[in-house]
């Protein structure tokens, strides 16, 4: 759905975050006197009517009966389409879009290659957007990735770098275009508070591939739900095969072409040295060339929250991986110190993941110590309590994180890592994963602005 087809609609917005307001002045720009009705929070609330926009009309609840009465409500993508009142209106005939499906109708003709998967999909992106401009090619690093497509509504890039979460695949889909690109890194139970289910999880992020149909799929060959699809109005292209992009050992391979040792890029754990694979795969697929552009990973800069070394006091370095939300992630994170003293933060919010393959890891790649907190704690504790006990690994169950960091330290009496890799979100306790890790930098000692800045985001050269 185009934006200048809202005109003569009754349009509602949903959600005041950074997509919504991205939303509102997209709108804006393009049908200045729509009367439109906004749905937030009460906090919220003052900050929209300060816009002064007499046909914006505000509202603090959003029940059924209420969406019911638009005919399109413009959803930010952290409100589930499942919620109960979300479902009752689209059964009355609402037509719920996001922005991602706006700005993709709008520009049909982009160049994107969107990347999703549960894990790695951020530094995918950014390093898909690096290794673009390294080769001069004007590319935009947007999406998910904290900057909303909407903001870059009419800008103009050569490609398009797009993070996409769960929670906007089916947006793509939903503009009935099809992407030139989507890359799936991998796929892992993951937000089955919003989506409901493990299935309808898989099924949404499947949903960039089986129904908007990209033009080339850029897939991990060792992932068993990717393997196991079929796409036949996609070109595939595979990464970690043998006759493409793979890794042997850590040594980047092009098929039997040996290119160069991983180990001496920035990019921490094997998984991140992985989805280099993935990046130089869909380089190939927009027809440049890949095995000229990969030495310029070696000056790519690591996300923030993902892996990030913060520094060093007293002899305990602090790692924040603040944007791990499963427990596959935090495996990942620990075996990235595998051989080092390690003290790991465990915990945050529930969304009722199983926590029983990470136990099971915990019987030979247990690490000093584990300290769990968060709402889901008391549940990660009681899984490993007869594991350390075997094992004799030290097992602390802290109130919050600050206490966590404070038994970390002492579990390592001066030497080795803490690692806050939670495996859970951070709601309730923290906004968002940004805020935990921020927090964690203070706990340590460190500037949390020093940080938090995500390099790269917007066009450029």
């Amino acid at each position: 759905m185009r934006i200048s087809q809202l005109e003569d609609k009754r349009v509602a917005l949903w959600g005041w975050g950074r997509e919504g307001r991205a939303a509102y002045h997209a709108i804006r720009a393009r049908l200045p006197g729509l009367p439109l009705t906004l749905f937030c929070s009460a906090e919220e609330a003052a900050d929209a009517r300060g816009i002064g926009d007499t046909a914006l009309s505000v509202e603090t609840e959003a029940s059924a009966g209420r969406l019911s009465a638009f005919d399109v409500v413009v959803k930010s993508p952290g409100i589930s389409p499942y919620r109960p009142e979300a479902m009752v209106a689209m059964h009355e005939g609402t037509r719920f879009v996001g922005g991602t499906a706006l700005w993709f109708a709008e520009r049909p003709d982009a160049r994107a290659v969107c990347v999703t998967g549960t894990k790695g999909k951020s530094t995918t992106t950014a390093l898909l957007a690096h290794l673009l401009r390294a080769g001069g090619h004007r590319t935009a690093l947007c999406g998910n990735i904290g900057l909303p497509l909407l903001e870059l509504l009419d800008a103009e890039a050569e490609f398009w770098a797009i993070e996409l979460s769960s929670y906007q695949t089916r947006d793509v889909a939903g503009a009935g275009v099809r992407p030139h690109i989507a890359v799936v890194t991998n796929i892992f139970p993951e937000h089955l508070d919003w989506h409901g289910s493990e299935q309808r999880y898989v099924d949404d992020k499947l949903a960039l591939l089986t129904e908007a149909k990209p033009r080339i799929a850029v897939l991990n060959a060792v992932d068993r739900r990717l393997a196991a699809l079929t796409l036949p109005d996609s070109g595939v292209r595979w990464f970690g095969r043998e006759d493409g992009w793979h890794l042997r050992g850590d040594v980047l391979c092009r098929g039997d072409d040996e290119i160069f040792d991983t180990a001496l890029i920035p990019l921490p754990g094997r998984h991140n040295r992985g989805n280099l694979c993935a990046v130089l795969t869909a380089i190939e697929a927009l027809g440049l060339d890949a095995a000229a552009l990969a030495p310029h990973a070696a000056s790519f800069r690591p996300l923030p929250h993902r892996l990030q070394t913060i520094g060093t006091r007293e002899g305990i370095t602090y790692v924040n991986d603040s944007i791990s939300t499963t427990p596959h992630a935090s495996l990942a994170a620990l075996d990235v110190f595998r051989g080092r003293r390690v003290a790991l933060l465990v915990g945050g919010h529930d969304r009722g993941l199983d926590w029983s393959d990470f136990a099971k890891a915990m019987r030979t790649q247990a690490p000093v110590a584990i300290i769990t907190m968060g709402q889901n704690g008391g549940r990660i504790h009681a899984l490993l309590e007869g594991l350390a006990r075997e094992g004799g690994f030290v097992l602390r169950e802290a109130g919050d994180l600050s206490e966590a960091v404070a038994l970390a330290r002492q579990a390592l009496a001066g030497e080795g890592v803490v690692l806050m890799s939670p495996g859970a979100p951070s709601f309730g306790a923290y906004r968002d994963y940004t805020e935990r890790g921020r927090h964690f930098a203070q706990l340590a000692g460190f500037s949390p602005d020093a940080i938090t800045a995500i390099p790269g985001l917007g066009i450029a050269p």
